[in-house]
């Protein structure tokens, strides 16, 4: 990979950033870029393919055996005599709970592709109501919950919606240049009608599993075991179902950014240049080589984005407390050396180049170190953003689920509600991961070649630039401050040894 330096690095000069980044637009070869894409490739990442197939196979025997065990007859395949122990409860039929997990997954597309659709007509608005509406639904669903005797639930629930609120106060700041990078990258992926047919094909791959995994849960939910051994078979169903729908969502992810990074490179989608079948050729790298590299990735990346993301936002707010300031940056700078191994941009680079996951989330963030560009991408919150959205899809899923359930079966509603709130995210996730796709290749476009920005949007291209230079000068504000703030104590030093 061509690791261009761009003058981005250098916040000295006001004039000087602003017209050599003009510069370095007109200067860059984007057309280098464009035979990487192609050509053959090897697999990658094999040994987390197989782990992640093998664990499909565990996993779909254990819901089928499950499911089966409870539909229509009670202990059809003789498995209490395995649990007599653990044996607490009235036990019920699969047929009870199913078809509430089947509304659930109704509900959950529905929202995601009102999501989406919204998000094309009225982008800026729907950003707003998820970022704002999360904090609130979460402090209803808090007092609710300890209204209903769910104190576990109503502590869980409040915590969440007070890290919400801080976290929002202090990125308040980030939120419009963020709306600016979402407004464009839904206006780029709009433009690609194939990209929403390939999230129409993904998530009837998803719902598909869902009916196996709901199936199999609510063998658990009806089963005669008692709480804590359903609910530890549900939290183990629940790992795999985040694992599988990471990546399905982090295949979406590398076509997506396959398709977007062509369309950059050769200048628009009806450009004589581009490659016939183009998303053809992105999902056969996806689903093939390059599919153990999505496994692989999809185990950490999220969670250590969240980690990320909740650190810097306390991190720019602590102010002059050390002691406090010190610890969390030991979390800041342990989290950044996470963030060099796993990281979202590495799909981009899976999608163009080919290379394993760790390799590519490597040479992602070198990239935007060399070039300055990480600053922007510090500054920018958009993945948060769909993320906020994402959860407020699923918090609504598990509230219709509850709903329905507390109607027949009040004793089971907590554990019919947290496993559809999951399912709820998935789904809703795969309609928002298309747009987290284009910006993830926006900035990698950016950061390789700024041309390939500047020819689909001039505008755009100057306020990013413009932006990156702020982001820049204050950090170099920041680190001049920090080196005087050094220098006083050795002057007192030197004082009191004369």
């Amino acid at each position: 990979m061509n690791h261009t330096q761009t003058p981005f690095s250098s916040s000295d000069d006001d004039a000087g950033t602003m017209t050599t980044a003009q510069q370095s637009a007109g200067s860059g070869n984007s057309t280098s870029l464009g035979p990487t894409v192609g050509g053959s490739r090897h697999w990658r990442d094999v040994f987390w393919l197989g782990i992640f197939l093998l664990h499909l196979v565990v996993v779909g025997l254990a819901l089928g055996v499950l499911g089966l065990n409870r539909f229509r007859k009670k202990d059809r395949l003789n498995i209490d005599q395995y649990t007599e122990r653990f044996l607490e409860n009235q036990a019920g039929l699969t047929e009870d709970y199913w078809p509430l997990y089947a509304i659930a997954g109704a509900i959950s597309t529905v929202i995601g592709w009102i999501w989406l659709l919204l998000l094309g007509s009225h982008s800026n608005q729907m950003m707003k109501v998820s970022v704002h509406l999360l904090t609130t639904y979460l402090a209803v669903l808090s007092v609710l919950c300890f209204w209903g005797k769910f104190f576990f639930w109503g502590v869980a629930f409040a915590i969440g919606s007070g890290l919400q609120f801080l976290y929002i106060i202090s990125v308040i700041d980030r939120l419009p240049f963020t709306m600016l990078v979402l407004q464009r990258s839904v206006k780029l992926v709009w433009k690609l009608p194939e990209v929403m047919r390939v999230v129409c094909a993904f998530m009837l791959v998803m719902l598909i599993w869902l009916a196996l995994w709901s199936f199999g849960a609510a063998g658990v939910v009806a089963s005669s075991m008692g709480d804590s051994g359903r609910w530890w078979l549900l939290v183990v169903f629940s790992v795999s179902l985040f694992w599988t729908g990471a990546v399905l969502c982090n295949t979406v992810h590398v076509i997506v950014s396959g398709m977007v990074f062509l369309v950059l490179i050769h200048g628009g989608r009806e450009a004589a240049t581009m490659p016939r079948n183009p998303l053809l050729q992105s999902l056969r790298y996806a689903i093939t080589t390059s599919f153990g590299s999505i496994c692989y990735g999809s185990l950490f990346t999220a969670a250590i984005r969240t980690l990320r993301w909740e650190i810097r936002g306390l991190r720019s707010k602590i102010g002059n407390n050390e002691c406090l300031l010190c610890c969390v940056d030991f979390l800041f700078h342990l989290v950044e050396t996470l963030v060099r191994f796993f990281n979202k941009y590495a799909y981009v680079q899976i999608a163009v180049y080919g290379k394993s996951f760790n390799h590519s989330a490597r040479d992602a963030w070198e990239l935007f170190q060399s070039t300055g560009v990480e600053a922007l991408i510090g500054y920018d919150c958009s993945g948060a953003v769909l993320l906020m959205g994402t959860l407020l899809g699923g918090l609504i899923t598990g509230t219709c689920a509850v709903i329905f359930t507390r109607i027949k079966h009040p004793d089971r509603e907590m554990m019919m509600g947290s496993t559809a709130i999951l399912m709820g995210m998935v789904l809703v996730g795969l309609a928002m991961v298309v747009v987290e796709s284009a910006v993830t290749s926006i900035y990698i476009c950016y950061a390789e070649d700024p041309l390939l920005i500047h020819r689909w949007d001039p505008e755009f291209f100057n306020q990013m630039s413009e932006t990156l230079h702020q982001r820049l000068q204050h950090r170099s504000s920041r680190v001049r401050e920090g080196l005087s703030q050094n220098r006083i104590p050795d002057h007192i030093q030197e004082t009191v040894t004369v």
